[in-house]
């Protein structure tokens, strides 16, 4: 999957563009998201809200697996079952989420193939403008053949 079909995918989610997240896109196979430092995405205590936070991540996990399915995306239905998140630090700044996949996505395909769907794990790590991871989360999505 290019780029751009990546970032029309992703892009196409209302919630997405409500917090401006911005789909950089993929490098290698990792998805990478960028949350911008907004006044109406900050707590109480001036930081990144938890909320959007999250967001970022599952969205950047939602552009591993996109990247990951490739081709067959038209084939497979893509479904974040579950997530947790660990907030490590105060999150300041522009925010950017890198997901990468738990395993080999040759591994993935292969059990998708042989099993019909799968379940896999997608990590997250958030950092700031300086690299100061801010917060990890892991996405466990579930991934089954169309009929």
């Amino acid at each position: 999957m290019d780029v751009e079909m990546l970032r029309t995918a992703l892009s196409s989610i209302p919630f997405n563009g409500h917090l401006g997240l911005e789909i950089v896109g993929l490098v290698g196979d990792k998805g990478v998201v960028r949350l911008p430092d907004s006044e109406p995405l900050r707590n109480h205590v001036g930081s990144q809200h938890a909320g959007a936070l999250f967001a970022a991540a599952e969205a950047a996990s939602g552009a591993a697996v996109l990247g990951a399915l490739g081709a067959r995306l038209a084939e497979v239905t893509p479904l974040a079952k579950g997530a947790e998140i660990q907030y490590l630090k105060m999150a300041r700044g522009v925010i950017t989420a890198t997901a990468s996949l738990g395993e080999d996505k040759a591994a993935i395909l292969s059990r998708l193939d042989a099993d019909g769907k799968v379940l896999t794990d997608v990590r997250v790590e958030m950092t700031d403008a300086e690299g100061v991871v801010v917060a990890t989360m892991t996405v466990h999505w579930h991934m089954r053949k169309r009929a």
